[in-house]
């Protein structure tokens, strides 16, 4: 590949695209080391700090990381969520041409405490259905969601589905008829607990994402509280800014 010096495109993203292309089309396959800096360098006849600058934005995109003292490897590249409509985790991950499935770790029914009822707008030792599944895309770890909901909402639901496969999202829309319109979501970084390390295959230094969320209808009733965690290394939140006068 020959640079364009004269682009608008700075010569670092144009070495960044060149490597991207190369990791999709199979060039530098999963694991594979990618050229150093000074070998980038000398290829493309630009500064070492450029070659950095190209090797920075591609992990900063989740398609490599840097091992200290060892070089840039390939990784699988960190699923996207954009931060504009309401999807469910089943969803976001089919969009991606990958498999959803979960691990159930409990799916019961349990007196709210304090904690719940406040969210979800129910009285203390009200019942509520917990959800407790570790979620996968193809078959890796993604998240660990612990979701809380009103059981008065959708009494037997526990009885008829299995979300190992299904989708809550999807079995609350179509056969209990809650149009789930908005929610509130807080999020923030943190390390993981040892629990979460080993739900999610991580090492002690990899943080992650800690999601709260309050899912409502168009009537603004709230009918599901999530607490989540999403591996920093596999997921990320992407939002788009306007400016308002």
């Amino acid at each position: 590949m020959t640079l364009n010096p004269d682009s608008t495109v700075p010569l670092y993203v144009q070495i960044k695209e060149h490597l991207r292309q190369q990791i999709e089309s199979g060039v530098y396959p999963l694991g594979a080391r990618l050229p150093s800096e000074r070998e980038l360098s000398r290829t493309f006849q630009v500064s070492r700090m450029t070659a950095r600058q190209a090797l920075q934005l591609l992990a900063s995109d989740g398609f490599v990381a840097a091992r200290v003292g060892k070089g840039t490897f390939v990784q699988k590249p960190r699923i996207d969520q954009e931060l504009r409509f309401l999807t469910s985790f089943t969803e976001d991950i089919q969009q991606r041409g990958m498999t959803p499935t979960s691990r159930v770790i409990v799916a019961a029914l349990r007196p709210a405490p304090p904690d719940v009822a406040g969210p979800l707008k129910i009285s203390t030792g009200a019942e509520i259905v917990l959800l407790s599944r570790v979620r996968l895309a193809d078959d890796e770890p993604i998240a660990w969601e612990i979701c809380h909901v009103n059981h008065r909402l959708c009494p037997g639901i526990l009885d008829r589905h299995d979300f190992a496969r299904e989708s809550l999202y999807k079995v609350l829309r179509e056969e209990y008829g809650h149009h789930l319109i908005w929610a509130d979501q807080l999020i923030s970084a943190r390390m993981p607990s040892r629990e979460e390390r080993k739900a999610l295959n991580l090492d002690a230094n990899t943080p992650v994402l800690s999601l709260t969320r309050v899912t409502y209808t168009d009537h603004d009733q709230p009918v599901e509280y999530v607490v989540s965690v999403y591996r920093c290394d596999r997921y990320q939140l992407r939002t788009v800014l306007r400016y308002s006068k």
